[in-house]
């Protein structure tokens, strides 16, 4: 997704709690939530603000969470345009030769951020 919000180990955040949900509606035994930038925040203005959003390492968790996985769902939504790092991290994952998915695309053809699509929007193969 986008970026790291309140959500840790103990506790979703409404974004994890919706993800985990159609998780378990679709018949996923688990399921990791990782995102374009390692800054937490909880508003998209404060990570345009921060100096350094991406995080060292950040690129590796993204490719080592998708060789664990057997299909990525994408879903950062149109702040992922932000220093072009929602294209940069398509072209990571699809360079893992795992299946991209997602839940429709904006009009810049960024994948869609899961909490503001109904549970009723499956995921699409993303060509």
């Amino acid at each position: 997704m986008l970026n790291p919000s309140t959500a840790d180990a103990f506790r979703n955040d409404p974004t994890v709690e919706r993800c985990e949900r159609r998780a378990r509606a679709l018949g996923y035994g688990a399921f990791r939530v990782v995102n374009l930038f390692a800054f937490c925040a909880t508003d998209p203005r404060d990570l345009r603000r921060a100096d350094a959003p991406v995080g060292p390492g950040n690129d590796d968790v993204l490719q080592e969470t998708a060789a664990w996985s057997q299909a990525v769902l994408c879903g950062w939504g149109v702040h992922g345009a932000h220093l072009g790092r929602g294209n940069r991290v398509e072209s990571l994952l699809r360079a893992t030769g795992v299946p991209l998915c997602h839940l429709g695309l904006t009009r810049d053809g960024m994948p869609r951020h899961p909490l503001y699509v109904a549970y009723r929007q499956g995921p699409v193969a993303w060509r």
